[in-house]
């Protein structure tokens, strides 16, 4: 029971919390399907960091695989299981919905089971800012409701955390659901904007900036991530009173459920966050502006109070350092 299950490892958040728990000398299982959504190519070269450690066992599975997941789960009990895979992408959702269908709703629910059937001390999966969809009130407080999601994708990150929740309350599956607000950083994906402006700067193409870049983002950079997934995986839930019926909000209830945001608490403007890559490469970016995009949010705001009463950290990495390390990366990556 000392392994740790990793779904997604080969993707942007599941490599570097893999990497940090190999790095400590844990145990990890990494699975991943190396889809094409992105560069395999990228996800290659993340797992092949992974896979220098010898104590990383790497399955090559599809989530919706019902009985690969089985046998998965059957081979072998896990101390955590972290699962960060899933179809990413809110405008993608919009023309592919199916693929959202199969990962991240048949998937999650062969991963519940997984770990219903295994008795898993605590799932921690990842959930998403994009639950918020239109709310107005900022900051996001994770004690909102969230009934208004205004793309596929979020509508099945809310469904995965009432999924989580019917089994912490059926089955005393202890859960922890994590609503990521836009993650930056090293090895990112390249379908994300600071990775595309990179790219199209250095390139020498126009980006296109959409609300003529009058977007706000609450952008977490991805080693604060990972230190909030780290503390927040021991802190496993409990059952709370019965009795306290009125207390009950989207977040918490009796069952061994909790749900908390993980963003930086100070959202950034679009404009400001493309001069911040233009002063990092040291060259100016030709903007294509652009109208509001379906799907999209004007802006995200993350009240991270309970993730900071609950493990004593909270993000706090600055746009302009965080742009800074990954730019270095992406220069180096790309021998550039």
């Amino acid at each position: 029971m000392n392994r740790i299950l990793v779904t997604g490892a080969a993707g942007f958040i599941g490599f570097h919390y893999a990497l940090r728990l190999l790095r400590e000398g844990q145990a990890v299982t990494g699975l991943d399907n190396l889809n094409d959504y992105y560069s395999v190519q990228l996800k290659q070269d993340r797992l092949k960091l992974l896979l220098e450690f010898p104590r990383f066992r790497f399955e090559k599975m599809d989530l919706a695989d019902t009985s690969s997941m089985t046998r998965l789960f059957d081979s072998e009990s896990y101390a955590r299981v972290i699962h960060l895979a899933a179809q990413a992408g809110v405008r993608y959702s919009i023309t592919n919905p199916r693929a959202y269908v199969d990962s991240n709703l048949v998937g999650f629910i062969n991963v519940l089971e997984g770990c219903r059937h295994q008795k898993t001390p605590h799932l921690v999966y990842a959930s998403s800012s994009s639950v918020y969809g239109s709310n107005k009130k900022q900051p996001f407080a994770t004690t909102d409701s969230v009934d208004h999601p205004i793309s596929l994708y979020a509508a099945t990150k809310k469904a995965n955390e009432l999924m989580a929740h019917t089994y912490s309350h059926l089955y005393d599956l202890p859960t922890t659901g994590l609503r990521f607000f836009t993650v930056y950083g090293p090895w990112g994906r390249p379908d994300m904007a600071l990775f595309k402006f990179t790219d199209a700067i250095l390139k020498g193409r126009a980006i296109d900036v959409y609300n003529y870049g009058q977007l706000k983002r609450d952008f977490t950079y991805v080693d604060d991530i990972v230190e909030s997934m780290k503390r927040i995986s021991e802190v496993i839930p409990t059952r709370s009173a019965k009795d306290k019926l009125g207390d009950w909000t989207p977040n918490i209830s009796d069952a061994p459920y909790r749900v908390y945001n993980i963003g930086n608490h100070a959202p950034v403007e679009l404009n400001y966050f493309i001069e911040c890559i233009e002063k990092a490469l040291g060259k100016k970016a030709e903007r294509n502006l652009l109208p509001m995009q379906p799907g999209d949010v004007e802006a995200t705001y993350a009240d991270v109070a309970d993730l900071e009463a609950a493990t004593g950290f909270k993000p706090q990495t600055s746009i302009e350092d965080g742009i800074r390390r990954f730019t270095e990366w992406y220069r180096e990556y790309h021998r550039l």
